[in-house]
C-alpha cells in the first residue's frame, strides 16, 4: 500500500513538473481565436481570468508552418545559437579539462586557494560579475559582438568544478603504475586522465550546453544588435496576435535540449552527484 501511495505521490509530481511543457504543446496547436480567447485577459488587458485547455478544440499546424517557412529571423536566432554554443562547448573542453587536471593532480602552489576562488567565482550570479566584464569586454572592443557572450563562457568555473570532482575518483595507483611504465606527465593526462574521466567531461558539456543555449541576461546585456541575438531572446518579443508562434518557437527551442538531456541523461546524473560529494 505504501509503494501505491508513493507512486501516485510521483505521478502527480511528474505531472506538475512537464506541466509547462504540455502548456506549450497544446498551444502550439491551438488556431489564433483560441488563443486570444484563453490568454486576451493577460496578453490584451481584458477582464476576467485566463482559463486554458490541453487538448485543442480545433487542433491546427497552422503556427508551425508559419514560424518554419515564413519568418526567416527565427532561423537567424537559431543559427547564431547553434554557432555561439559550438564555439562556447569547444573552448569550454580546451579550457576546463587541463585546469581541472591540473587541480586534481598536479602539484600547484596555492592550489587550494586557487580553486576555492574558482568555486567563489562559481557561485557569483551574473548580476555581480555583470559590471567587470561589460568594462573588459568593452575595453577589448568586443561589447555588441558575439564575442562578448562566447569568451566569458568559455572561461566559466563551472566545467571545471564538474570534471575535478572524477579526475579526483582517479586511484593513485594506476598514475602511478603508468609512471612506472615510463609516461611522462602528458601521457598520464591525455592516456590515464581524459579516459577515466569521461564521463565527468560528457556531463560538463551537457550542462554547457543546456546553460548556453538558454542564455538570456548575457544577450540582453551585451548584444545591441538584434541580428546577433540567440534563439532564446526570440520568444519575448511576440505579443498575442502571434501567440501561437511563440508557443511553436518554445516547442522547436526546447527539442535540442531535450534530445541533449535524454541522450546523455546517465552521464548528466554521475555529474550532478559528484558535484555534490564533498572532498
Amino acid at each position: 500500500m505504501k509503494k501505491i501511495i508513493i507512486l501516485v505521490l510521483l505521478i502527480i509530481l511528474a505531472i506538475l513538473i512537464c506541466s509547462p511543457i504540455l502548456f506549450m504543446l497544446g498551444g502550439s496547436i491551438m488556431g489564433n481565436s483560441e488563443l486570444s480567447s484563453y490568454l486576451s485577459p493577460v496578453l490584451d488587458n481584458k477582464s476576467g481570468f485566463v482559463h486554458w485547455s490541453l487538448i485543442p478544440n480545433y487542433p491546427t499546424l497552422r503556427s508551425f508552418v508559419a514560424l518554419l517557412l515564413d519568418s526567416p529571423e527565427f532561423f537567424v536566432m537559431f543559427w547564431n545559437s547553434i554557432k555561439m554554443t559550438l564555439i562556447i562547448l569547444i573552448g569550454q573542453l580546451i579550457i576546463s579539462v587541463p585546469a581541472a587536471w591540473g587541480f586534481a593532480r598536479l602539484k600547484i602552489p596555492y592550489k587550494n586557494t586557487l580553486f576555492n576562488l574558482y568555486v567563489i567565482l562559481m557561485l557569483m550570479p551574473f548580476q555581480v560579475t555583470m559590471l567587470s566584464n561589460y568594462l573588459t569586454l568593452d575595453k577589448l572592443n568586443l561589447m555588441n559582438t558575439q564575442y562578448s557572450i562566447i569568451l566569458p563562457a568559455i572561461f566559466s568555473t563551472f566545467p571545471v568544478f564538474i570534471i575535478h570532482r572524477f579526475f579526483c575518483s582517479i586511484p593513485v595507483s594506476i598514475i602511478e603504475a603508468s609512471k612506472l611504465d615510463g609516461a611522462n606527465k602528458f601521457q598520464v593526462f591525455l592516456m590515464i586522465g581524459i579516459p577515466l574521466g569521461s564521463a565527468g567531461i560528457v556531463s560538463a558539456m551537457i550542462l554547457g550546453f543546456l546553460e548556453s543555449w538558454n542564455l538570456i541576461e548575457q544577450p540582453l546585456a551585451f548584444l545591441e544588435d538584434k541580428t546577433l541575438w540567440p534563439l532564446s531572446l526570440y520568444l519575448p518579443n511576440i505579443g498575442l496576435e502571434l501567440a501561437g508562434i511563440a508557443f511553436a518557437a518554445s516547442i522547436v527551442a526546447i527539442v535540442p535540449s531535450l534530445l541533449i538531456f535524454f541522450g546523455g541523461q546517465e552521464h548528466l546524473e554521475a555529474g550532478i552527484a559528484a558535484s555534490a560529494l564533498k572532498e
